[in-house]
């Protein structure tokens, strides 16, 4: 579980290797709301991480729910 970088959100990562490839979920633990990326196996979790918390603040900032 990692809290958002303001404090306000607590998002969890769950990271599954699959072959040469990590899927990689980030999930809103507030609304539930969860976003996936697909990585290469080689990319650091700190990378990954980033990755999939901004393309979760981008779907809560669509759905209206401000991160």
């Amino acid at each position: 579980m990692t809290p958002a970088p303001n404090g306000s959100r607590e998002v969890l990562f769950e990271f599954r290797p699959a072959g040469n490839q990590v899927r990689v979920a980030a999930i809103d633990a507030t609304t539930g709301v969860e976003v996936v990326i697909i990585a290469p196996v080689h990319t650091s979790q700190e990378q990954m991480k980033a990755v999939a918390l901004a393309k979760l603040r981008r779907r809560l900032e669509k759905a209206g729910d401000k991160a």
